[in-house]
């Protein structure tokens, strides 16, 4: 059973930028360290992203924050320890994309979970089940839909770049997108897009 899933034009959303935000890992390398290390300290990651799709010549666009020239992500980020995931996103959307002026911040519209994926080791492979040999996966990952406005006002850090990327593009894409990114036109296959 599909569900509906309203698209508005990329054209009717504003960007702008804001201050620089601390990009903990530039790289997968990084990443995996910082991951370890935090891993030590607070045990495992949680974390949460956010798919945010509008349209453009009627096709379907997902939005993704570029940081470097090959390092690609959805919104979102890891929860503070005890944060319930959907608040976490919110918050993370605010910190990622919203203006700093709250007259012009959005009230973030967060729907259901299309995807878990869980870190066994400190690598880059995630899976979207929890391995069986595994009883603590290092990262746990929820990939949610969010319901955009018919328009709003993003700000994005100036040190990130706000791309609007054809699901097309994505499908099958591993090697530039990695794996989660890559899988999302199978997430979304449940949702009828209607373009507005």
């Amino acid at each position: 059973m599909s569900m509906n899933h309203t698209l508005y034009p990329v054209g009717n959303f504003k960007f702008g930028t804001k201050a620089a935000k601390e990009v903990k890992y530039p790289t997968v390398d990084a990443q995996m360290e910082r991951l370890q290390t935090k891993y030590q300290a607070e045990g495992p990651r949680r974390s949460v992203d956010a798919v945010l799709v509008v349209h453009q010549n009627n096709h379907p666009h997902i939005l993704l924050l570029q940081a470097g020239p090959t390092y690609f992500k959805l919104p979102g980020g890891r929860l503070r320890p005890g944060e319930e995931e959907v608040d976490g996103l919110k918050r993370k959307l605010v910190s990622k994309l919203s203006p700093e002026s709250e007259s012009l911040q959005v009230e973030w519209e967060i729907g259901e979970c299309v995807g878990s994926f869980y870190r066994p080791n400190f690598e880059q492979v995630v899976y979207p089940y929890l391995p069986a040999h595994i009883t603590r996966p290092k990262e746990t990952k929820k990939v949610y839909m969010v319901r955009l406005p018919e328009s709003c006002y993003f700000a994005v850090p100036s040190n990130l770049k706000l791309l609007a990327v054809p699901l097309f593009e994505l499908y099958d894409n591993a090697a530039r997108y990695g794996p989660i990114i890559a899988g999302l036109p199978l997430m979304l296959s449940k949702f009828q897009f209607v373009r507005a």
